[in-house]
């Protein structure tokens, strides 16, 4: 068994193996491509994120700065938003529906590491997926750990770290991630408040 189909099983994995090493390299130069073109290029853009990306549907937007590991572990269904500085580790699969958008400053990390630090120094990872379903917002700041999925529906509020699986069709925050309260009727009609011009 290589080292590549390893982790993609979820068994420990060497990460410095030339295989895995050429396969990140080549994500990051595309990265790093998708990073200095011009944010109305959307067109430029596209091309590259369909290089990048293992899938893309439709009218996908990734702002920069954005980074990850390999690239074709990563699957987006169609209306897929991005804002800066977003990361994914994407060791293991990553999967986003259609309808989905990330705030700015957001973390999916498929990667993880053994706790005794003589196999860290050796280089040992495993990793697990994460499943991110449809019409799925995330707020600013959200860090989302291996194996987790998350609902239909969902909100996750700004600078939650989401630790284990969210339900769908609810508005769920802190740290760790929890529910807050179910997604209602009543959401669609919240208003803000404009300021007066006194």
């Amino acid at each position: 068994m290589t080292e590549k189909e390893k982790m993609l099983s979820g068994a420990l994995y060497n990460a410095g193996d030339l295989e895995l090493v050429w396969e990140r390299d080549r994500a990051k130069a595309l990265c790093e491509k998708l990073n200095v073109l011009p944010s109305g290029d959307g067109p430029a853009r596209e091309r590259v994120l369909s290089q990048l990306f293992g899938h893309t549907g439709g009218n996908i937007v990734v702002n920069s700065v954005f980074w990850c590991d390999y690239g074709y572990n990563i699957r987006v269904g169609d209306d897929f938003y991005v804002n800066h500085n977003c990361v994914i580790l994407d060791c293991m699969p990553v999967t986003f529906g259609d309808n989905v958008m990330i705030g700015p400053n957001c973390g999916f990390y498929t990667a993880s590491h053994p706790m005794d630090a003589e196999r860290r120094r050796a280089g040992w990872e495993y990793a697990a997926p994460i499943t991110v379903g449809s019409d799925v917002w995330f707020g600013g700041g959200v860090t989302v750990l291996p194996g987790v999925t998350i609902g239909d529906g969902a909100v996750i509020g700004a600078g939650s770290v989401v630790t284990r699986n969210i339900p769908p069709h609810v508005l769920a925050a802190g740290n760790p991630c929890r529910p807050v309260r179910p997604i209602t009727q009543e959401d669609g009609t919240i208003q803000f408040p404009r300021e007066s011009k006194t």
